[in-house]
């Protein structure tokens, strides 16, 4: 397919980025590889959404201990548990929504944004993208918000993108989706939070990983929220090695939480878990 028909085919030929393409498949294929994983697959996968949230609330400002959110009931009660509850439910809801994703994105996103709204407290801005004039709430990026008609056009482009498939590689896909949700911030609230759930659905969804062992978000918070900016901003900025930079960021992402996943393994093996 050509890169016109395919947009992303050619980031997979930006310099490095087949070699992050690749380090990932090794690391995902050892844990799948693991002898518990035979046995015990449910589990890890289990495992791997609870800190697949606690990771992704981290990098939303909610930076709680594993146990915490392991052990807590009530997600009501401050910003931040407001913040680890809404991660909480977008793992779940993400499993969810494999089947929709390639026939029709834009639901899936409506879909994650109301899920991670939680009520109606946010009035008619819940499950859609927002208008020109409506705030946005996104603490962790402080760079220039687009116009809500941009919002709209780069929204159906990624949409068409997603329906069409191709030839690029999963990693991309997902470092794309995840980078171009964050870039636009297209509802009121809970931006990242989605992104990093569309994220993970292009990489369930398109085989790479398939069990959810694998969580990116785990990868992203352990590199910690100043890498994650400086890598999202060489996407933004647009450039052949800003987007290569995000492109094995993300990469580096995947690998972590493969790596974490494997230690739960060997935790399991040991009878320590």
């Amino acid at each position: 397919m050509s890169s016109a028909s395919d947009p992303l085919a050619a980031l997979g030929a930006l310099p490095g980025v087949a070699e992050s393409v690749e380090s990932v498949r090794k690391a995902v294929d050892r844990v799948y590889g693991h002898r518990v994983m035979r046995r015990r697959s449910g589990e890890i996968t289990s495992e791997a959404a609870l800190r697949a949230a606690r990771g992704s609330a981290a990098l939303s400002g909610a930076d709680w201990a594993l146990e915490e959110v392991r052990r807590r009931t009530d997600f009501g009660a401050d910003p931040e548990a407001l913040v680890v509850g809404a991660a909480l439910r977008l793992t779940a809801e993400a499993g969810q929504l494999l089947s929709i994703w390639r026939q029709s994105p834009m639901r899936v996103l409506a879909r994650l944004h109301l899920v991670a709204s939680g009520s109606a407290e946010e009035g008619d801005v819940v499950g859609r993208p927002r208008l020109a004039g409506e705030p946005v709430d996104e603490p962790l990026v402080d760079l220039p918000l687009p116009a809500a008609d941009e919002v709209a056009g780069r929204l159906d482009g990624l949409s068409r993108v997603v329906i069409a498939g191709g030839s690029a590689p999963a990693l991309v896909t997902a470092a794309v989706v995840h980078g171009e949700l964050m870039a636009l911030r297209p509802f009121a609230s809970h931006n990242g939070l989605v992104a990093r759930a569309a994220e993970r659905i292009v990489l369930i969804n398109s085989g790479l990983d398939p069990k959810a062992i694998c969580p990116a978000e785990v990868g992203h918070a352990e590199q910690g929220p100043e890498a994650y900016l400086e890598a999202f901003k060489g996407y933004v900025s647009g450039t052949a090695e800003g987007m290569a930079a995000w492109i094995a960021h993300c990469g580096r992402a995947v690998e972590l939480g493969a790596r974490e996943s494997t230690a739960v393994c060997e935790a399991l093996q040991r009878g320590a878990a």
